[in-house]
């Protein structure tokens, strides 16, 4: 038997494939270098009619776009780049057709071949087409619930009080919202940092942006440079394949919350650090710098700058994180928003666990009033949902609390008559507004509403405060 060549072997492979495309296809044309319209198979004939030819021969020899509508069979021509699988429709009816440039030998472009693959595809594809809307519609729902999971769960309005170190507070948050700059919150637990933070972000120009957290306390050591910077695909053993974005990435063009960042190791402040100067970070395991354009606003209960004369935290970092420190008032420093903080928690425990809704007493708020509150309104709030759970009243009273609270029934509030517990009330606002204002007397008698003069009667006054 004698050998083909390697040129006859394509030449019989090119005709059988053509061949076996124009028995297996709807319909075949061809056209020339010039998108003219040089032959029409068979199965072709039958679209005719419908695109207002009666004959081949009026159909044939004219400029493709003169007798199909909508085709692009010019483009594959001029272009000499395929369309595979395109969606045509025209009067003769909607088709899944694919367009295949022709070449000679020198790589010129001679013309082109099209195939209708498919007419009425909203049938012959139903199964594909009713997938690709499942998958559609999954891909939408996932994009809305992870939109919903980096929106920002409240706004300046969550940070409920009047008192003079609240108020002060949330114009310092509102200034901070205005900027672009890094953000220090203070305070002690429970004091509401990350509600402000929040509120800080949804007040911004990055609203819109996400808003990622991570709480350093809370994560291993170990794991803590994957978690800001991510992992390279194989980066280690155990690795995920496919690699993991760290938080900087997931905040890219929106805001960054480090919670309890003067927990932070030592060792990874300086590469915080590089990534806040720089704007750019480097995932474990890949030597591939990545630009992100993340605002961080920093948390903790700790004194940095006392870390930080001490060696347990970067001073450059301290400088770099506090360019916007804001303090956040403890509860025994605001006692006038006690009231409206317990409505508030009260209204959201109900809804939360489905219990009746609760309110105060006189007693009660009295009993809360002379309580110290180190956990602040974490505290307050734990306090609430417990006395709520331990009783079916609707109206709590100072003696739902003494269990709770520590004090024996009314007895232990009895030694403390309305006049001291307004003194107390009056003490702690003063201290919350001085606070607020660094010690500016002038400025504190204008948060508190009162003058210069009377601020100066109050403060000499009250125990425990020194002129």
């Amino acid at each position: 038997m004698t050998l083909l060549s390697q040129e006859r072997i394509l030449e019989l492979a090119a005709r059988s494939m053509f061949e076996h495309f124009s028995r297996m296809a709807e319909g075949m044309l061809l056209v020339d270098r010039e998108a003219r319209v040089v032959w029409i198979n068979d199965a072709y004939k039958r679209f005719l009619p419908a695109l207002g030819f009666e004959r081949p021969e009026d159909f044939v020899g004219r400029a493709v776009e003169e007798v199909i509508p909508n085709t692009l069979m010019r483009q594959v021509v001029e272009s000499g780049k395929p369309i595979l699988v395109d969606l045509l429709t025209n009067q003769a009816g909607t088709f899944v057709v694919s367009r295949i440039p022709l070449r000679e030998e020198s790589g010129e472009v001679i013309g082109a071949l099209g195939m209708v693959l498919f007419d009425h595809p909203e049938a012959t594809l139903q199964p594909l087409i009713a997938k690709f809307a499942r998958l559609s519609r999954d891909l939408d729902e996932a994009r809305r619930l992870l939109a919903e999971q980096r929106r920002t769960k409240y706004t300046l309005a969550s940070f409920i009080g009047s008192s003079a170190a609240a108020l002060e507070a949330k114009r310092q948050a509102r200034r901070a919202a205005q900027a672009d700059s890094n953000v220090l919150l203070l305070g002690e637990t429970g004091t509401g940092k990350e509600l402000l933070a929040h509120a800080i972000h949804a007040a911004s120009a990055r609203a819109e942006r996400p808003f990622i957290g991570v709480n350093l306390a809370a994560v291993p050591e170990t794991l803590l440079e994957a978690e800001f910077f991510g992992v390279a695909p194989g980066a280690y053993t155990g690795a995920e394949r496919k690699g993991r974005e760290g938080k900087f990435k997931l905040a890219d063009g929106g805001t960054l919350f480090l919670d309890e960042v003067g927990d932070m190791p030592v060792p990874l402040q300086g590469k915080l650090l590089r990534a806040l100067q720089e704007q750019e970070i480097e995932p474990l395991g890949s030597n591939r710098v990545i630009k992100v354009d993340v605002r961080v606003i920093a948390a903790t209960s700790r004194d940095l700058k006392a870390l930080a004369a001490t060696g347990g935290f970067r001073e450059d970092l301290y400088y770099r994180l506090n360019v916007l420190p804001i303090r956040l008032p403890a509860l025994r420093e605001r006692v006038a928003d006690l009231e409206a903080l317990a409505e508030t928690l009260l209204e959201s425990i109900a809804s939360r666990t489905g219990m009746p809704r609760r309110e105060l007493t006189t007693s009660a708020l009295a009993a809360l009033a002379a309580h110290d509150w180190p956990g602040n309104v974490r505290e307050l709030r734990n306090v609430l949902e417990q006395a709520a759970m331990l009783t079916d009243n609707t109206r709590l009273a100072a003696e739902d609390f003494s269990s709770i609270l520590g004090f024996s029934s009314q007895k232990d509030l009895k030694t403390r008559p309305l006049p001291q517990l307004v003194a107390e009330l009056e003490r702690r606002s003063i201290e919350g507004a001085l606070a607020a204002t660094r010690g500016n007397k002038v400025s504190a008698a204008k948060l508190l509403g009162i003058s210069r003069a009377t601020l100066y009667e109050k403060l000499k006054e009250l125990s425990g405060l020194r002129t």
